[in-house]
């Protein structure tokens, strides 16, 4: 299978091209682009150990001059001092303004990466390659780069749009059962905000949280014969995300939909040190908070969100707060979300599958018995 999905914006367009063995056609792929020979190449130690051979071979033989950066593994180096060690490689390696940075990674690496070439020199070109279904489904696409603070989740970071998004499916066969439920919460996202057909093709899936179903062949209905799930995921998960963002690249109003679930989320991966629970279990408590305050606020039907809650459960994902947590914080935390304005916190609440809608009418009685329901 050969895709490719276009992001259509005023002056960045980029291809995501979702390809089987891509890794091996990195060099050639980056090479049609017009870049600069000098490639700085960012990763961590167990994705480079599994994939950081074929990458680099792969840009060498294409005639790159290729350096490497190896940053620690985890959401709780997110941060700084990460982009400090980029800035370093960038200066000892000579990288220059026509360079560019490639992301070889998940999410985090692929926030800092990005983070780093928009503000390396004022802004140098970088590529992503994503090996997490997290990754490839959301965070490699749209130009959100950035890093933690403290106490807040991305609160530092730029728009800086990639020149290519490139997929290798096969990447997946080596990522842990965890990493990829946190993808599916992503996934699971773009159903009930965009994609009623993709939702309801995920409703028929026994299982939804181990890579070897994901990808193995499915025969009948209206799929063709030899065609995995995970081929369908990634492309209508990379077409929804591809949709929203040519209609709003720097989220001035319909991109802030792909916050489903991200509003709580941030409080709660910020207020566990970004270790105890992974991004895409904070979506999922995210969503099924979200899920449950639109129905307290008749937005939502009940059937509605027991159908997202099966879903969310059959991917392996948590329903509730961790133990421990107090519900008091987590309300201060949701006043340093990106999304606050005048004070008020936005919600992404959804109204059927498929559709969603912003609003920052959500009284803080309602959040807080939630909160208290999910405890």
């Amino acid at each position: 299978m050969f895709s490719t999905i276009n992001v259509n914006l005023p002056s960045s367009s980029y291809e995501i091209a979702i390809t089987p063995g891509g890794l091996d056609k990195l060099g050639d792929c980056m090479n049609g682009l017009q870049l600069g020979k000098k490639v700085l190449l960012v990763s961590n130690p167990t994705v480079f150990e599994h994939y950081g051979k074929s990458a680099l071979n792969s840009l060498e033989a294409a005639g790159f001059d290729v350096c490497s950066c190896i940053l620690p593994d985890g959401e709780q180096y997110k941060n700084l001092k990460s982009i400090q060690k980029i800035y370093d490689t960038a200066l000892e390696n000579r990288v220059e303004r026509s360079s560019t940075m490639v992301a070889l990674g998940g999410g985090v690496i692929g926030d800092m990466t990005g983070f780093a070439a928009a503000t390396w020199l004022r802004g140098i070109k970088f590529v992503q390659v994503p090996t997490s279904l997290l990754a490839m489904v959301d965070a490699s696409v749209g130009g959100k780069t950035g890093v933690n603070h403290p106490q807040g989740k991305n609160l530092i970071g730029a728009f800086h749009q990639p020149r290519l998004v490139l997929i290798d499916p096969d990447v997946l066969k080596t990522l842990p059962e965890r990493e990829l439920r946190a993808g599916m919460a992503e996934v699971i996202k773009y159903g009930v905000i965009w994609d009623a057909d993709l939702f309801q093709e995920m409703e028929k899936c026994e299982n939804l949280h181990q890579i070897e179903y994901l990808m193995a062949p499915m025969f009948g209905g209206d799929k063709s014969l030899n065609k995995s799930l995970i081929d369908y995921i990634l492309m209508r998960s990379c077409q929804a995300k591809a949709d929203v963002v040519s209609k709003d690249e720097k989220e001035a109003g319909l991109r802030a939909i792909l916050n489903y679930g991200h509003t709580i989320a941030h409080a709660v991966e910020s207020l566990t040190g970004y270790s105890l629970v992974n991004h895409g279990e904070a979506v999922a408590i995210g969503m099924v908070a979200a899920g449950e305050i639109a129905a307290k606020l008749g937005m939502w039907q009940a059937e509605e969100v027991e159908r997202q809650n099966i879903l969310i459960e059959k991917a392996g994902l948590p329903t509730k707060l961790p133990a421990g947590l107090d519900i008091e914080e987590i309300i201060q935390a949701l006043q340093l979300d990106k999304k606050v304005k005048a004070g008020k916190v936005r919600f992404i609440l959804p109204i059927q599958i498929g559709a969603v809608r912003i609003t920052d009418e959500v009284p803080s009685d309602v959040i807080r018995e939630v909160l208290q329901e999910m405890r």
